[in-house]
């Protein structure tokens, strides 16, 4: 058996952090949902810009668009959601015959309304129906203005996957208003089965600190942030609000390992895939790690649901000069500020690649 299949086995879901429209169209996306159990996967602004960017497979695209008159956000969501809704229908098997529990694609609402809680949940709202696609989860980032659209989303019934969550304390801020959405969709009478999942990113604590402290600390903040979170999470489904919710129908928003590709060359390329296999939980990784974790990774036990050592080594990393509150603040604030400029940088490049492609088809004429 692959250790993709142990590490399904034991209850975590693998999705892929990638998708490009070469995947698509070459049928490589097929083969790795196959060969490695992957069943779901995530995109982000970076991700379609460095598509975009590298690839002529949206060359026509573009050019058809901008011939009807589209341009700007307006093009490139249609784009996105031209790759999303094909993914999503192939994601659509596991979707239904997991309940509804696996099977997602996910699609960014616009950086750039990062200040706009109202325009962030109406360009969502936007993205849902367009998207017309029941497996398809709008990114929202878990930032204190994106925390009210969220709680929104759920409440209208909008799958959200809450995005560029660092720290313990900003996954529980998402947590509690997918609490408030659901319980408000009891109070109306409404449908509670309205999925969600809580993105919490790994890697980029350590890119941060690696420098900063001892050697024997390097590439281990992350994981007890991880862990630390996971705790959290345990507690959070254990606790008695949460059971009477689930009894009424609703499902838990599962917590979901981000940035989990290694950025030190020195370490090993799993070293987060390993770190954190838990039951109930979603690990979506860079196509490059999925396939190292495939061919060298190890299962080394599941997570503790009582965060095991992570308030030691938290502890550790506060006497080496780390303030872990001041930095999961300014690790958000960053994420947000680095998908902002993939988007503009996108955006740039879609418009670039409009007027050259119209004019080459009038000069052809």
């Amino acid at each position: 058996m692959s250790i993709t299949q142990q590490l399904h086995d034991l209850g975590q879901s693998l999705w892929l952090d990638n998708i490009t429209r070469e995947m698509l169209d070459s049928e490589r996306l097929q083969q790795i949902i196959k060969e490695f159990s992957v069943t779901g996967l995530t995109s982000n602004p970076s991700i379609f810009e460095a598509a975009i960017s590298e690839s002529k497979a949206y060359d026509e695209g573009i050019r058809e668009k901008t011939r009807a008159g589209l341009s700007g956000e307006t093009l490139f969501v249609e784009l996105a959601l031209e790759d999303l809704r094909r993914a999503a229908d192939l994601f659509l098997p596991i979707f239904k015959e997991s309940s509804r529990i696996d099977g997602w694609v996910s699609m960014e609402v616009s950086p750039l309304l990062a200040q706009d809680t109202a325009g962030r949940i109406s360009a969502a709202l936007k993205i849902h129906a367009q998207a017309e696609r029941p497996n398809l989860f709008v990114k929202i980032p878990g930032t204190p203005e994106g925390i009210p659209a969220i709680e929104e989303l759920i409440f209208a019934g909008v799958p959200i996957n809450v995005t560029l969550l660092f720290s313990c304390e900003q996954y529980l801020a998402a947590a509690e208003a997918y609490l408030r959405g659901i319980k408000r969709r009891l109070e109306a009478g409404l449908d509670l089965q309205i999925e969600s999942v809580a993105s919490l990113f790994v890697s980029r604590w350590d890119t941060a600190v690696n420098g900063q402290v001892p050697l024997e600390l390097r590439n281990r903040l992350g994981i007890a942030v991880g862990h630390r979170t996971y705790q959290a999470y345990c507690q959070l489904l254990a606790a008695p609000r949460w059971k009477k919710l689930a009894a009424a129908g609703a499902r838990p928003q599962r917590l979901l390992w981000a940035s989990t590709g290694s950025k030190d060359p020195q370490a090993s390329a799993s070293l987060y895939v390993e770190a954190l296999a838990a039951p109930g939980t979603i690990d979506t990784m860079p196509e490059k790690t999925l396939r190292a974790f495939a061919a060298q990774g190890e299962l080394r036990g599941v997570m503790a649901v009582d965060g095991g050592d992570a308030e030691t080594m938290l502890a550790t990393f506060a006497e080496a000069g780390i303030d872990i509150d001041a930095l999961s603040q300014r690790l958000q604030q960053e994420g947000a500020s680095s998908f902002g400029k993939s988007w503009k940088k996108l955006l740039g490049r879609i418009a670039e690649k409009s007027n050259a492609l119209v004019n080459d088809g009038k000069a052809r004429v």
